[in-house]
Formats: C-alpha cells, sequence, structure tokens
C-alpha cells in the first residue's frame, strides 16, 4: 500500500483549487462591498455565493491540511509519554480521522442527493444547493485517505514524499 506518490500531488492539486477558489470568493466580497457603498447595489447573491465558495476551499484543503499533519494537537498529556506510545495515540486519531472524513463525505453526497431531488435552490439567484453539497465530498473524502495512509506510515509521510 504505497499510493503516497500519488497522494502529495493531489492534495497540493485540491490546495490549489482551493485557494484560488479563497481568493476569488474575497475578491467577490470586496467588489460587493465596493458596488454597496459607491452604488448602493450590491452584487445579487453574494452573501449565497460566498457562503458555498467558502465551504467549497475549505473541504479542498483539508487533505493538504492532513497531509502536512497541520490539524491542531491537544498534547499536553502525551508530551511525557514513549514514541511507541505516541504514535500508537497519533494511529488511533488518524483512525478516528478516517472515521469523521468519511462519514461527512459520505452524508454530504446522500445530501446532495436528497437536495437535488427536493429541488432546492438559493433564495436570491437559485444556485441549486445540491451544488453546496456535492462539492464538499471530494475533498473530504481525499483528507479521509490521507488519514487512512497516515494510520500505516506512522503518522505523516516522509519529507521525500511530501516533496515529490
Amino acid at each position: 500500500m504505497h499510493s503516497s506518490w500519488l497522494l502529495a500531488p493531489l492534495c497540493r492539486a485540491f490546495g490549489a483549487v482551493g485557494a484560488f477558489v479563497a481568493l476569488a470568493t474575497g475578491f467577490l466580497t470586496c467588489v460587493s462591498v465596493l458596488m454597496r457603498a459607491v452604488w448602493s447595489t450590491p452584487i445579487p447573491g453574494d452573501v449565497e455565493m460566498t457562503q458555498m465558495g467558502i465551504a467549497f476551499a475549505i473541504s479542498m484543503c483539508l487533505p493538504y491540511c492532513q497531509l502536512q499533519k497541520a490539524n491542531i494537537i491537544v498534547d499536553f498529556f502525551t508530551q511525557s509519554t514513549s514514541d511507541g506510545t505516541r504514535k500508537i495515540l497519533d494511529a488511533i486519531g488518524s483512525l478516528m480521522l478516517v472515521l469523521l472524513y468519511g462519514l461527512l463525505a459520505w452524508r454530504s453526497s446522500v445530501g446532495a442527493f436528497s437536495v437535488r431531488e427536493a429541488g432546492e435552490t438559493t433564495m436570491i439567484i437559485g444556485l441549486p444547493m445540491w451544488w453546496a453539497y456535492a462539492c464538499l465530498a471530494p475533498g473530504l473524502a481525499l483528507a479521509g485517505w490521507v488519514a487512512f495512509v497516515q494510520i500505516f506510515q506512522g503518522q505523516g509521510l516522509s519529507n521525500e514524499e511530501v516533496s515529490a
């Protein structure tokens, strides 16, 4: 099970897409605020697009965050434990993240189908709501896969694999 040669570039690509969407969403917000200040007319649906865009951006950046082991770790109680104990606890933590990411990806997918069938749209510009749910699943699934690989790799890819 050595899929890490593909994992790092894929996580970087997801992160780049997420960063681009976050920047575009920030630009949209700035333009809308400027239009509101100057012409008293914001971009219609700016809040809807911002909510969807930032949710998508966050989910796309999660795999890279997981790859870099950049999640917040509270290690107050484990600082004085042995390396072996920490590795076991880290593996258990990764397993919990696999379960969490898997659950969230699954429920986002199910939610997307449900909301699509219901025909729900956003209030102002009528964007299909299922898009928001569907866009979350790939990032969550990839983050779960990274956490799964990390269980078996001693909580992280080597520097050579990450920089590849």
